[in-house]
């Protein structure tokens, strides 16, 4: 990369980032957030129709959360202990007890970890309890389609149900031995060529490298965050960007886990922008904490790197999510975003969300790169946040310009687990001219 020579970066904060409310950004931004609450004291939804009381939907929610976990923990049990596995009485009881007390302290545990005391060890036993359960449920399900399939093809007899059981419990094992080596070592460099038409020719070779999803938080990584800045170092960027969610919990809780961020280096610039789960824990403590350690955060705005007389626009937007935090000065803003910019150049977007693609191939982004889904995280999940997001990782193209490139993410969320969708530290290339979009 020294054959091409020094860049530099222009700094242009979006101008437009307060007063720019009524353009197509917010639009998009309002419908993705949903219809508003009606006022307090209407019974109607914004459509006119009759909408149930709060206090019903509440009931309603909670009896299908309650439902949910009930179903989560009932399969498993039922496949491991009951089911025609003829387990000896004390065996069934013992497991049964474990299973009862699994289930009724998970929501606890949850609750002290995840809610307002934000305890870092009830956090860990909860969130290991999800991805366990989430397995066994998973192959407990697969299971018990294969002893349907054995039973019509009069396959088996009276230990078909034990040898079921026992293959759901060994492979279940398994998978959370492997999926926990998998979450917690340094991401693999994934290396890919994005061809942006408007690229100047000077910047051809340009290497973005792309971290989304770090997530620190109940586990301590700091050590693990020291490594993967040591491994994007080893890659030489000239731009480096964090595409959200960099932690679970407040600035302050995750200050060690990371400080290793500001020892990453790039030629031109390093950016960040907000994920959601910023915003369940001090967005702006996180805007300003990376600014500390040497990122650009572009809320809502945007930079300008030039080499050679070629110039990339790298904006930035706040999650979609931004709006319904109530957080003031913060929204999805893409009209704020590219305040000033000239619309000659090309643009690549930072967008938490892949879904935010909609709005930037309306304006004619040329790359966006996202990250959120963890490209599932734990199989099958993926098939789950399909039904929310228009890709769950790799690269795709949508309307006649934009491409995205969505990340599966360098951490992980609540379950120290990943199943079939590995962690990455992406490498995209910038290449002028037209190439392939679809989906990798």
């Amino acid at each position: 990369m020294g054959a091409m020579g020094t860049g530099r970066v222009a700094d242009v904060r979006g101008s437009a980032v307060a007063d720019a409310e009524a353009g197509a950004g917010s639009r998009s931004v309002g419908a993705e957030a949903g219809p508003a609450e009606p006022v307090p004291g209407s019974p109607s939804a914004p459509d006119g129709s009759e909408r149930p009381p709060r206090s019903t939907r509440r009931r309603l929610g909670g009896a299908v959360v309650l439902l949910v976990l009930v179903l989560l923990f009932f399969l498993p049990w039922w496949t491991l202990f009951a089911a025609g596995t003829g387990r000896p009485f004390p065996v069934l009881v013992a497991g049964t007890a474990v299973f009862a007390c699994w289930l009724v302290s998970f929501p606890f545990l949850m609750a002290a970890g995840h809610g307002r005391r934000r305890s870092d060890r009830a956090a860990r036993v909860a969130d290991a309890t999800l991805g366990a359960v989430w397995v066994l449920f998973t192959w407990s399900v697969l299971g018990g389609l294969v002893h349907l399939a054995l039973i019509a093809l009069g396959i088996g007899g009276a230990g078909r149900a034990r040898s079921i059981a026992m293959g759901v419990a060994v492979v279940s094992a398994a998978l959370l031995a492997w999926g926990h080596y998998e979450a917690m070592r340094v991401p693999r460099v994934k290396r890919l060529d994005v061809h942006v038409p408007r690229l100047g020719g000077r910047l051809d070779g340009t290497r973005v490298v792309v971290l989304a999803d770090t997530h620190f938080g109940p586990i301590d990584r700091a050590g693990w965050s020291e490594r993967v800045a040591e491994a994007v170092n080893a890659l030489d960027a000239d731009v480096v960007v964090h595409a959200g969610d960099i932690a679970d919990g407040t600035p302050a809780q995750r200050r060690g886990q990371s400080a290793p961020l500001g020892t990453i280096r790039s030629r031109l610039a390093k950016v960040y922008v907000t994920g959601n789960h910023e915003y369940f824990g001090e967005a702006q403590g996180w805007l300003d904490r990376m600014a500390e350690l040497g990122w650009e955060p572009l809320h809502n705005r945007h930079v300008v790197v030039e080499r050679g007389g070629d110039h990339l626009v790298l904006a930035g937007v706040d999650d979609v999510t931004a709006e319904s935090s109530g957080l003031a000065g913060h929204r999805a803003n893409l009209r704020g975003a590219l305040a000033g910019a000239d619309p000659g150049r090309p643009v690549l977007l930072v967008a938490h969300q892949p879904k935010y693609v909609e709005q930037a191939a309306a304006a004619g982004i040329d790359l966006q790169v996202s990250g959120h889904t963890h490209g599932g995280q734990i199989w099958p999940f993926n098939f789950l946040v399909r039904i929310d997001q228009p890709v769950v990782h790799g690269l795709s193209r949508h309307g006649e310009r934009t491409r995205l490139y969505t990340s599966r993410g360098t951490g992980f969320w609540g379950p120290p687990f990943r199943v079939f969708a590995p962690s990455e530290i992406t490498l995209l290339t910038l290449r002028p001219g037209d190439g392939p979009g679809a989906t990798t």
